[in-house]
């Protein structure tokens, strides 16, 4: 029997770890397929972790959070989990490869991951000159020109947030009105270095060995086709929760979810289960960087302590 089963190795699973077996628990295993480190992992530069002054690749950054969390004790389960189920006061957690574990509670840190597009030269260009973060990467692109690609509230929102660093943001959107609310809508209207570029289709984003250099979109009235010299292109066609592991036999969700999958937590993460916790880009309302991640951690981390009691 698990005092703790933690799906997902990101930051906020090993953060969870690490508070979990430091604060007294023994039995405490964290299911990663791959390595652990998340989807940090993939950056090229990090450069606004509090109180890390040298700037380093994603890899590098999350290289020695395993090991610290893994000195008091917690183990890394390579596996990836299909499946959590309540069982009585504790939890049956299964395995792809059909194994299963018993647990006294359950932490979800299994993050997100951004929606692709789809357009050509995204995936080759994707972590250089193609971003799914405002907050991570607008810095690098002070005073250049930039292109945002969708047309929701995230979509408009980081528009608005890169225009204060940015010369100039190119707003791409595939129809000629938004879903986003009315207030963010009048907001991107009224910064005069957001231009939009509506009812257009993203043609292909192209580049050279250094990165990208522009993008060409295509009108859907006239099929003009216009090339946009930037550096930069961020894309957010929405985001795709992995919480499916909390789905059950019939569909429905071990627990209270959105809309989108995503988990709904109280601010000591816990969800409508009691036992069940949910953390980092999994849950609702997630900033989606890597320090609060690691918090989600911690808290869920002191909190399943005194769950255990």
């Amino acid at each position: 029997m698990l005092d703790l089963a933690i799906i997902g190795g990101g930051p906020a699973g090993l953060t969870a770890g690490l508070y979990a077996t430091r604060g007294g628990l023994k039995d405490v295993v964290m299911f990663e397929m791959g390595m652990p480190g998340g989807q940090i992992t993939g950056s090229s530069e990090i450069e606004n972790y509090p109180g890390q002054g040298e700037i380093k690749s994603g890899m590098d950054f999350m290289s020695n959070w395993p090991e610290q969390a893994m000195r008091f004790g917690l183990k890394h389960e390579m596996n990836q989990v299909s499946k959590v189920e309540k069982n009585g006061d504790t939890f049956k957690v299964f395995t792809v490869d059909n194994k299963e574990y018993e647990a006294k509670s359950v932490l979800l840190a299994t993050g997100s991951v951004p929606r692709r597009a789809g357009f050509k030269g995204e995936n080759e260009f994707f972590g250089r000159g193609i971003s799914t973060c405002a907050t991570c990467d607008g810095f690098f692109y002070k005073g250049k020109e930039v292109a945002v690609v969708g047309g929701g509230d995230t979509a408009l929102e980081e528009a608005v947030y890169l225009a204060k660093l940015c010369s100039k943001v190119y707003l791409v959107h595939r129809r000629d009105t938004y879903r986003a609310a009315p207030s963010t809508i009048e907001h991107m209207k009224h910064t005069e270095n957001i231009e939009e570029v509506t009812n257009v289709t993203v043609e292909e984003v192209f580049g050279d060995a250094s990165g990208v250099t522009g993008l060409k979109v295509k009108s859907k009235e006239t099929g003009e086709i216009r090339d946009l010299p930037t550096p930069g292109v961020f894309v957010f066609v929405g985001r795709d929760v992995l919480s499916d592991s909390l789905k059950q036999e019939d569909g429905s969700y071990i627990c209270d979810t959105n809309e989108q999958g995503e988990v709904i937590v109280d601010l000591n993460m816990r969800t409508s289960v009691p036992g069940l916790y949910a953390a980092g880009d999994v849950r609702i309302n997630a900033a989606k960087q890597v320090v609060c991640a690691a918090g989600d951690g911690a808290t869920a981390g002191v909190n399943i302590i005194e769950y255990l009691g």
